[in-house]
C-alpha cells in the first residue's frame, strides 16, 4: 500500500513539475508582455480602460472555464474512463463540447450587446469620464468573443489532464502573450487609439490557444463530434457539480470586480497598480499553486472513484506540503524584494518611479496572502473530487463578505493597498473555513509529518530572509541607479535567497527537498 502512495504522490510531483515548467515559460512571456505594455502605454486612463475591458471576459473565463467547468468535468470524466468504456467517455466529451459551444456563443453575443451596462457596473468611476468610458466599452466589445475560445480551451484542458497530459494546456497561454506582444509592437499605428492593438492581440491569442489543443486531443484518440443530448447522465452529473461551482467561482469573480469597482473611484492609475501587482503574484501562483492543484485533481478523483480514502488523505497532505515548500519562500521573497522586482520589470518609459512605488506597495499586500491563495488551489479540488461543489460555494460567499467589509474599511486609509490587503485576508478566511469542513467530511488529513515539514519550511525561509538582508548591507538597493545596477541587485538577492533556502532545507532533511532531488536525479539518469 505504501508503494502505491509513493507512486501516486510521485506522479503528482512529476505532473506538477511539468505544469510548473510550462507555466514558467508562459509567465516569462507574460512578464515580457507586461513590460512591453508598461513601456509603450504606461499607467493612465487608457490602460485603466483596457484592463477593465479585458478583465470582464477574463473573469468569465475563470467563471465558466477552469473556475467551474474543468473542476466539474475532470472527476466525472475520470469516473467514466475508469468504470466505463472509452467510447462512453468520448460521447460524454462530445456532448460537453457541443453544449458548451452553444452556451458560449449566446454569452458572447449578449456580452457585446450589453457592454455599456457591464462596463458601467464594473467601473462606475469611468462614467464621469465619457472618453474613458467609451474606450472601455469599445475594447470590451472587441475582446468579448475571447471567452468563446478560452472556455473551450478549459474543456480541452480537462480532457487532456484526465489522460495525465499537462504540457499543452499549460503552454497554451504562451500563444496569448505572443499575440499581444506582437500586436502591441506592430499594430499600434493602424488604430486611432493605439491601445486597440492589444485588444486585437487578445482575440487572436484566444483562437491560437484553442488550435494548439487539437493535435494533442487527436493523439489520445479524442474526436469531438456533434452531440447535443442535455439528458446524458454524465452531463447531468457535471451540471449538478457545475451550478454551485459557477456560483462559487462567481463569488470569487465578484471579489475581483469589487476591487476593480472600488479602485475606479480612487486616484487615476489605481486599477493599473493593482493589475501589475497581481500579475507578479500570478507568477508563483501559476508556477507552483496552479501547477500542483492541476496535477492533483485527477489523482484525487482517481482515489475517490476507487474508494481509496487513505490514499486520498496521503495525497492531500503531500500536495499541501509541497505547496508550502514552494510558496512560503516565494512569499518571503516578494515581501522583501517588492520594490526591486517592480522597478526592474516595469520602471521604464511611461511607467515612472512613482508608479513603481505604488505598485510595489500593492504587491506587498497581495504577497501577505500568497500561502492562502496557494493552499486553496489544493483544498478546493479535494471537494470536487468528492463531487461536493456546495461547500466551496458557501465558503466563497463568506469570503465575499469578508473581502467587501475589509475593502470598505481599508481603502480610505490605505487607498489601493487596502484593496489588495482585503483580498489576502479573504483568502485566509477561505482556507480556514474549507479546512475545517474537510476535516469533518473525511477526518484528520494532516499528520505530524505535515507540521514538522511546515516548521522546517518556515525556519529555512527566515534564514533565507536573513541572507537577503545581508546582501542588502553590502550592496544597498538604490531606486535611482541604472537598470543594469538594479538588475544585478535583484538577480544577486534572488540567487542568494534561493541557494540559502535549498541548502538549509537539504541540511534539515526536508522531505520535499529530497523528493525534488530524487525526481531531478531520475530525470537526469533517463
Amino acid at each position: 500500500m505504501e508503494k502505491v502512495k509513493i507512486s501516486e504522490n510521485s506522479k503528482v510531483a512529476k505532473a506538477a513539475g511539468i505544469v510548473g515548467s510550462a507555466t514558467m515559460v508562459s509567465r516569462v512571456f507574460g512578464l515580457v508582455r507586461d513590460t512591453v505594455i508598461a513601456a509603450l502605454f504606461g499607467a493612465n486612463w487608457m490602460t485603466d480602460a483596457f484592463w477593465v475591458a479585458f478583465r470582464i471576459p477574463n473573469m468569465l473565463r475563470r467563471l465558466l472555464g477552469e473556475g467551474s467547468l474543468t473542476v466539474s468535468f475532470v472527476p466525472v470524466f475520470t469516473e467514466y474512463l475508469q468504470k466505463k468504456t472509452k467510447d462512453d467517455a468520448m460521447e460524454l466529451a462530445s456532448n460537453a463540447f457541443t453544449i458548451l459551444s452553444a452556451i458560449l456563443a449566446v454569452i458572447s453575443v449578449l456580452g457585446i450587446l450589453l457592454s455599456p451596462l457591464i462596463v458601467g457596473l464594473i467601473a462606475p468611476g469611468f462614467i464621469t469620464e465619457p472618453k474613458q468610458f467609451a474606450l472601455a466599452v469599445f475594447l470590451n466589445r472587441l475582446m468579448f468573443p475571447y471567452i468563446f475560445f478560452i472556455a473551450l480551451v478549459a474543456l480541452c484542458m480537462g480532457i487532456l489532464n484526465s489522460f495525465r497530459h499537462f504540457t499543452a494546456p499549460a503552454l497554451s497561454p504562451v500563444m496569448l502573450n505572443i499575440a499581444m506582444i506582437l500586436s502591441a509592437l506592430t499594430l499600434r499605428p493602424f488604430f486611432a487609439e493605439s491601445i486597440t492593438a492589444l485588444a486585437v492581440g487578445v482575440l487572436i491569442g484566444g483562437v491560437l490557444q484553442l488550435a494548439m489543443q487539437w493535435p494533442f486531443l487527436l493523439k489520445y484518440g479524442v474526436k469531438l463530434n456533434f452531440r447535443f443530448n442535455l439528458w446524458h447522465p454524465g452531463i447531468k452529473q457535471i451540471g449538478l457539480l457545475m451550478l454551485p461551482a459557477i456560483l462559487g467561482a462567481g463569488v470569487t469573480t465578484i471579489n475581483v470586480f469589487v476591487s476593480t469597482i472600488l479602485a475606479s473611484t480612487l486616484p487615476g492609475g489605481s486599477v493599473t497598480y493593482l493589475f501589475y501587482a497581481d500579475r507578479i503574484m500570478e507568477l508563483p501562483l501559476g508556477i507552483f499553486a496552479i501547477a500542483i492543484g492541476t496535477a492533483a485533481l485527477p489523482s484525487f478523483s482517481k482515489h475517490v472513484a476507487a474508494g481509496q480514502m487513505d490514499e486520498l488523505k496521503s495525497g492531500i497532505s503531500f500536495s499541501m506540503r509541497l505547496m508550502l515548500f514552494l510558496t512560503i519562500p516565494a512569499m518571503v521573497a516578494l515581501i522583501t524584494l517588492n520594490l526591486p522586482i517592480i522597478s526592474v520589470l516595469f520602471q521604464r518609459g511611461a511607467f515612472d518611479a512613482q508608479a513603481t512605488i505604488l505598485t510595489a506597495q500593492a504587491l506587498f499586500c497581495y504577497a501577505l496572502g500568497l500561502w492562502a491563495f496557494s493552499l486553496i488551489r489544493v483544498i478546493v479540488p479535494v471537494f470536487y473530487s468528492l463531487q461536493d461543489a456546495k461547500w466551496p460555494m458557501k465558503a466563497a460567499i463568506i469570503t465575499l463578505i469578508v473581502n467587501l467589509a475589509a475593502s470598505l474599511a481599508l481603502m480610505l486609509p490605505l487607498k489601493h493597498n487596502g484593496l489588495a490587503l482585503a483580498n489576502s485576508l479573504a483568502a485566509m478566511a477561505n482556507v480556514i473555513i474549507l479546512s475545517m469542513v474537510l476535516r469533518k467530511k473525511i477526518g484528520t488529513f494532516l499528520n505530524r509529518d505535515f507540521y514538522f515539514s511546515t516548521f522546517k519550511i518556515i525556519t529555512c525561509s527566515i534564514v533565507m530572509w536573513g541572507a537577503i538582508m545581508l546582501i542588502d548591507i553590502f550592496m544597498p538597493w538604490d531606486s535611482g541607479s541604472s537598470f543594469k545596477s538594479r538588475l544585478i541587485y535583484l538577480l544577486t538577492t534572488i540567487a542568494t535567497g534561493a541557494i540559502t533556502f535549498f541548502i538549509c532545507s537539504y541540511l534539515l532533511k526536508s522531505q520535499e527537498m529530497h523528493s525534488i532531488v530524487r525526481l531531478l536525479k531520475n530525470r537526469i539518469n533517463r
